[in-house]
């Protein structure tokens, strides 16, 4: 329902402007691919493992690759030449490199039409294993059904796979439809993906295609117990990006933290590399039909929320536009934002309703992930719960569709089971009795909350066409979300991009741009 009275026309201008700033990326963005994106075309293929220093066996043929100065034609071309010479299969060629029995470089080249053919063959073959693990999310969902939306989504963080299956579990059987697992200080900045189930990650688990696995297998045991679908999400960022959304499209994630600038802001890594990499990643992403998640909810961590709320939302039109470049749709897209506004603003709790409201009348089909207040967080943990149940009514109000809970002991420690079963209780209590109040409600014309929406619309747009002036680049380099500057030729991992030369071979692009239903 539009309760807000805004402008079309302005929110179309923002749309447009948007697309301009995204076509401008995505004219360097199809000139390079990077090492993640190579590698993680070999683990499309099925290629797994580490050698006897436990390197990942896709990081040993790429560094070869890129050593030997050939990468621009893509780790495709290279394989399937010495798949067409041997015989063998991809895993096996990929051993036989690593091994120092084959030199990829050095084997005669067959015709660019025999490599073709098999690139296609092996590419369609792989794809088809993707999008059986998204027909049988399809299937466990219309049997099993789901959480209504506010569907409540909820975090474990023990650094122990086998803990976290213990914590996930008791955590749906609480309630929770969505279960994220964080990722282990500092792992998105590895250069690689950690093998095996692991015990030792420190702030949360390695990302790995084994404790992915582990906990499908427990949340999908779990959802049977609850009879309804647990969701599993984890963090398809950093400089494995693309590795990571092959991990979780081939063992069934719902929900990966995908987005196109978080890591450039956040993480200082490169932004040129950051580009490249979002663009296969979200193709990955959206041919698995796993919903992404946006991270603008962390402008406001640094930024103030009543200041800077319009970025934000900006910031949302041009990660809404580099989805759409990867052929993702609006229902896969959960664009980010926060109850972050300082609670002693006069009125914050409607300017909190008004810019919630935004982004679900500007996005209407998204479903949208809305995150709890941290930045104001505070070690009383009676009015951290107060504040948490202010946030719990804002999205039930505004119709929010992903509600990451608020815990009332966040800001002391790693929050305990009890404390996240008080906070589903609280958030289930909300929910509960407030489930109609969005349909009976409308807001004053021209009053607080549809002012402020309209004047956050107005200077998101105004934001929108500096940035298609300078371009995207410069204006992360100037600053302009989060209060944060990166330069395009700093940071973490620019010398892992390579330019595409004439020739390059990646046959799963054309592929996954046309859907995700049996093509070839």
């Amino acid at each position: 329902m539009k309760k807000l009275n805004l402008d079309q026309g302005t929110i179309g201008r923002g749309r447009e402007l948007a697309k301009l700033i995204v076509d401008k990326v995505q004219e360097h963005i199809d000139a390079h691919s990077t090492v993640a994106v190579e590698r993680s075309v070999l683990r499309l293929l099925g290629i797994d493992g580490i050698d006897q220093a436990g390197v990942p066996v896709v990081n040993r043929v790429i560094e070869d690759l890129y050593a030997a100065g050939v990468l621009g034609k893509g780790a495709m071309y290279w394989l399937v030449n010495a798949m067409l010479n041997t015989q063998l299969s991809p895993q096996q060629v990929a051993e036989y490199v690593v091994n120092g029995e084959i030199n990829l470089v050095e084997l005669p080249i067959k015709s660019d039409q025999e490599i073709e053919k098999l690139a296609d063959q092996l590419a369609i073959s792989a794809l088809h294993k993707i999008q059986d693990r998204r027909e049988e999310r399809e299937r466990l969902i219309a049997d099993l059904g789901k959480g209504p939306e506010p569907m409540l989504y909820v975090i474990v963080a023990t650094g122990n796979v086998y803990e976290d299956v213990i914590q996930a579990q008791a955590a749906a059987r609480q309630g929770a439809d969505i279960i994220a697992v964080i990722r282990t200080t500092g792992q998105s900045l590895l250069d690689y993906v950690p093998y095996g189930p692991t015990t030792t990650g420190f702030g949360g688990t390695y990302a790995t295609q084994a404790n992915f696995k582990i906990l499908r297998e427990a949340l999908d045991e779990v959802g049977q117990e609850v009879n309804r679908y647990i969701y599993l999400t984890n963090y398809c960022s950093g400089l494995c990006m693309p590795e990571i959304a092959v991990m979780g499209a081939l063992e069934r994630l719902d929900v990966m933290l995908n987005d196109s600038m978080y890591g450039i802001i956040f993480r200082d890594i490169n932004m040129k590399r950051t580009f490249v990499d979002q663009f296969f990643s979200r193709l990955i992403n959206g041919y698995a039909g796993i919903i992404i998640n946006t991270g603008e909810d962390n402008y406001l961590t640094t930024a103030d929320a009543m200041e800077s709320g319009h970025t934000v939302l900006a910031s949302e039109l041009i990660n809404e536009q580099f989805a759409f470049r990867c052929g993702m749709v609006s229902e896969q897209l959960g664009l980010g934002h926060a109850f972050e506004i300082d609670p002693k603003t006069p009125n914050g709790f409607l300017y909190e309703l008004a810019q919630a409201q935004l982004v679900r009348e500007v996005f209407p089909h998204s479903p949208i992930k809305y995150m709890p207040p941290t930045k104001f967080m505070t070690g009383n943990i009676f009015k951290g719960h107060v504040q948490d149940t202010l946030f719990n009514v804002c999205s039930i109000m505004t119709g929010q569709s992903l509600h990451l809970l608020g815990i009332l002991t966040e800001a002391i420690h790693t929050p305990l089971i009890q404390d996240r079963f008080l906070s589903i209780e609280s958030a289930r209590y909300v929910f509960d009795n407030m489930r109609g109040l969005a349909d009976e409600i409308s807001f004053k014309k021209d009053g607080v909350i549809q002012q402020r929406a309209s004047e956050v619309l107005e200077k998101a747009v105004i934001l929108l066409e500096e940035i298609a002036e300078i371009g995207l680049m410069q204006a992360l380099a100037a600053g302009y979300f989060a209060d944060i500057a990166r330069t395009p030729e700093g940071g973490k991992g620019l010398n892992g991009v390579i330019v595409r030369e004439n020739g390059y071979l990646n046959p799963f692009i054309p592929l996954m741009f046309k859907g995700g239903r049996r093509n070839g």
